[in-house]
């Protein structure tokens, strides 16, 4: 029994010996296998590390579609077809030159692409394609007295002339434009050569790719317009990034090649619209791909657009027609433009501009007598006037010169005065808040200080401020700075600084919304990309109404200036207003602004033409607004011109009331459009 369990005590340790044994000898090849390796191999594993990397390239997604407040598709994308070059990462310019001159006999290459071209391109050009003739622009001795590349290239393009360039022949101009768009590219990652190429393009870029290393047909997008012209302005365009703002996007994580939003709405939410890019991720060994893995795109997020585009075709013919109507009443160009926007809200439901749909943003105009609604809030705030204070309307004489309304007016209140478009009911605020008094003669106190004082005022109401609408690059009109205690005068009734009819739109809005100024806005929702077109996907962003400001005066003051502008839709006083047959309560205000517009003879010669810009504001219903309006006709000739703003406003008013209860969607085309006024001119 004994010696049994000591034989399996020499059994146990024979057994771990053996065993530690193998764990060593397996340890030692390990370590000789990694000493292998890093010692005698690690050079060339490195080198072939080197060689094998992994690169990803980025193809662009659509941008996101645009609907129209009720779920119309206003701006789609369109397959297109585009050529792309995806360079190696040692590709020379000697072989992109030669895929260029290639791919020249086989495209057309247009003038976007010529225009793209820029000097220094044709220099590097005309070196690569005439060495011979570059290598002669420095002496042997020179070079050896640089011995600097960099140096030398710098000393022969200066020394490069006009006449040297003068050589490129056109069809060498077309193979510069290919080029020039290859060399913007990144190794491994397609670049755009031309964009929108048609199906024979196509077909015989497509039997060539085989002598065309790099170059490929790409499946793109590109931006169509359901409704053609319709609010296209505002929409705005997308392009090549512009150089200036290059740092800006490429630290935002776009590419030089990229497309982005240029103008208007594409600029304004080119964040919202850009596409997530598919993504390629290519293997490559010795400078070759040898495996790809793609993972897919998406298409941006959409926008829901406040705008009705219906009531957004309507406004437009109406303009159209009116303008066209009366196109002899104008001194220099046919100009009207309209805003429509809901006063509680911001939003904009139609805006248009004859011939120039963004003049209603960008253009500034005198406005007259419609903004004598912010000089009585101002007088009554400053307590220059009182609600129900008569003043006696007559001519007053102010530095040697006639100021008065356009009629003797008597006795008339703050009503009547906006009722009646007195004058001289506004200069008595503006002298009293310069503390002039009329029947001394004294004194101009702060004419300065006073219009100041005054700009502060019309500012609450968005006159000559920033509106905060959603767009770049918007007018905030002129000031006409500081003058004498005349202009002073024509300042508190419109004609002195200058406003665009977006302005005069939130003006408006502000009074029929008991004086808060709303941010007028174009975007109502950014959402989701639906994989069926005609539904939105989930709510991303939902642009709220906001608050800019609530204006100085108060509640009384407000419903006082109310009930003038609606006296002045039912006035008997009101030529504009007379026998319009407005089926809905309505308040407003007229204006008239006197203006002389320089006109160019046929000799080059220039001479100034008395004239008036028309000008109307108005909202709608006056107990609970929903629509607030301003439209403007400038430079309008003649005492009896055509009731331009009066007929615009009008007609634009009735159509949103019309198609609360008769609403039939947008035409898509022109056609259909031409058929519908023929069949409406029959039925009446």
């Amino acid at each position: 029994m004994g010696n049994n369990k000591k034989k399996k005590r020499n059994h146990v340790p024979a057994r771990l010996n053996f065993l530690f044994l193998v764990v060593f000898l397996l340890f030692s090849a390990l370590i000789l296998r990694l000493g292998v390796v890093q010692i005698v191999q690690g050079e060339e594993y490195v080198k072939e590390l080197e060689r094998t990397t992994n690169v990803t390239a980025r193809i662009d997604a659509p941008r996101g579609l645009m609907y129209d407040r009720f779920g119309n598709i206003v701006v789609d994308n369109e397959l297109e077809l585009s050529i792309t070059y995806t360079p190696q990462k040692k590709t020379t310019h000697a072989e992109k030159l030669e895929i260029a001159q290639k791919l020249e006999k086989l495209i057309e290459v247009d003038e976007e692409m010529l225009d793209n071209i820029i000097p220094r391109d044709r220099i590097d050009y005309w070196i690569i394609t005439r060495p011979k003739e570059a290598e002669k622009k420095l002496t042997d001795e020179e070079r050896r007295e640089i011995n600097d590349p960099t140096e030398e290239y710098r000393l022969t393009v200066e020394r490069i002339t006009d006449e040297d360039l003068s050589d490129i022949s056109k069809q060498e101009e077309r193979v510069l434009a290919i080029k020039r768009e290859m060399d913007r590219g990144y190794a491994l990652a397609p670049q755009r050569i031309k964009q929108g190429i048609t199906e024979e393009e196509a077909h015989i870029v497509g039997e060539h790719l085989f002598e065309l290393p790099g170059v490929d047909i790409l499946r793109d997008s590109t931006r169509t317009y359901v409704y053609e012209d319709t609010f296209r302005s505002f929409f705005g365009r997308t392009g090549s990034i512009p150089r200036e703002k290059l740092d800006y996007y490429l630290s935002r994580g776009y590419e030089r090649s990229d497309q982005v939003g240029t103008s208007f709405i594409e600029l304004q939410y080119e964040e919202a619209l850009r596409g997530q890019k598919a993504l390629v991720e290519s293997v490559t060994s010795r400078g070759a791909v040898v495996g790809e893995r793609e993972q897919l795109g998406q298409r941006g997020n959409d926008l829901v657009l406040t705008v009705d585009m219906e009531l957004q075709q309507i406004v437009e013919g109406i303009v159209k027609k009116e303008v066209e109507a009366g196109a002899g009443s104008f001194i220099d160009e046919k100009a009207a433009y309209i805003v429509m926007m809901n006063p509680k809200t911001g939003e904009i439901l139609a805006m248009n501009g004859y011939e120039d749909d963004t003049g209603a943003l960008n253009k500034a105009y005198a406005m007259g007598s419609s903004i004598k609604g912010a000089t009585m809030l101002m007088g009554f705030h400053e307590g220059s006037v009182r609600p129900d204070q008569y003043i006696y309307d007559r001519p007053i004489q102010i530095g040697g010169q006639t100021k008065k309304s356009i009629s003797n007016l008597g006795s008339i209140n703050d009503l009547q005065a906006l009722e009646k478009s007195s004058n001289v009911y506004m200069f008595f605020i503006a002298m009293d808040m310069a503390g002039f008094r009329y029947g001394t003669n004294c004194c101009w106190n702060d004419i300065p200080g006073t219009y100041d004082k005054m700009r502060y005022y019309y500012s609450q109401f968005g006159l000559g401020s920033e509106t905060a609408i959603d767009l770049p690059s918007v007018s905030t009109g002129l000031s006409g700075g500081i003058g004498q205690g005349g202009n002073l005068l024509d300042f508190s009734i419109g004609q002195f600084d200058t406003y665009t009819t977006l302005q005069l739109a939130q003006y408006i809005s502000t009074i029929a919304n008991d004086g808060y100024r709303m941010q007028p806005h174009l975007v109502k929702e950014i959402r989701q990309p639906s994989p069926i077109k005609d539904e939105l996907g989930p709510v991303v962003y939902q642009n709220d109404p906001k608050i800019l400001n609530r204006i100085d005066m108060s509640d009384a003051h407000i419903k006082r200036v109310q009930n003038g502008f609606q006296r002045v839709a039912n006035s008997r006083y009101s030529g504009t207003w007379r026998n319009a047959g407005f089926s809905y309560d309505v308040a407003a205000k007229t204006g008239t602004a006197e203006v002389r517009v320089a006109v160019t003879r046929s000799d080059g010669t220039r001479y100034l033409v008395d004239g008036t810009n028309q000008t109307l504001v108005a909202y709608a219903p006056f107990d609970d607004p929903e629509i607030a309006v301003a439209v403007v006709v400038p430079h309008v000739r003649g005492k009896n011109p055509h009731p331009f703003s009066r007929n615009i406003l009008k007609q634009s008013m009735d159509a949103y009331f019309e198609l609360k209860d008769n609403r039939n969607g947008p035409l898509s085309n022109g056609e259909e459009r031409a058929v519908q006024n023929e069949e409406e001119e029959e039925n009446n």
